[in-house]
């Protein structure tokens, strides 16, 4: 899984108008809320972090907030609430987990290669776009891939053909067809 870290203040002050006094000097209001404790609002460089969401949005990533004093806490990105016409960023939520706890999470699977079934003339076709795995956060991988050089016309793979770490577990049907060549019908 990939990891980032994010360096954050507290702060004490909510409402509209505050909110837009902190956003007009560039910094972005967040809060984080999860694993039982409470909510704790924050704010944070809002260049700094458009980047940093620029790269890690949507995908699994934990973030390690570095608050200002000392304490740190591990969250994956929740929300983030953009301006619908100006597309600036108002708002980012963060949820914070237990790194020894298992959980589900949808990755992303890559194919490679050129099956030797689309060189004779064959269609590739490709079913998923995500496997999903259960484990602690940090031994689950950015993504899976799968070698697909080896299809001919007719062959088809399932999730059982990716090489799985020991200490996940599969939650997609192992028997579900991942990619299959199929014959050209004229």
């Amino acid at each position: 899984m990939l990891q980032c870290t994010i360096d954050v203040a507290k702060r004490d002050v909510t409402g509209k108008g505050p909110m837009r006094r902190l956003r007009s000097q560039g910094i972005i209001p967040a809060v984080t809320y999860g694993a039982g404790s409470e909510a704790t609002l924050l704010q944070t460089d809002g260049k700094s972090l458009r980047a940093k969401l620029l790269e890690y949005a949507r995908r699994n990533t934990v973030v390690t907030l570095n608050i200002e004093g000392g304490a740190q806490k591990h969250v994956i990105i929740g929300e983030i609430q953009t301006n619908p016409v100006t597309n600036a960023l108002i708002h980012v939520d963060f949820c914070e987990i237990d790194l020894e706890k298992s959980r589900r999470y949808d990755v992303p699977v890559r194919f490679v290669g050129v099956p030797k079934g689309v060189d004779l003339g064959g269609i590739l076709q490709t079913f998923v776009d995500h496997i999903v795995l259960e484990g602690k956060p940090l031994d689950v991988p950015d993504e899976c891939t799968l070698d697909i050089t080896g299809l001919a016309i007719g062959d088809q793979y399932t999730f059982a053909a990716f090489n799985i770490p020991d200490n996940l577990k599969m939650l997609s049907k192992a028997d579900q067809v991942c990619v299959q060549v199929v014959k050209l019908v004229k």
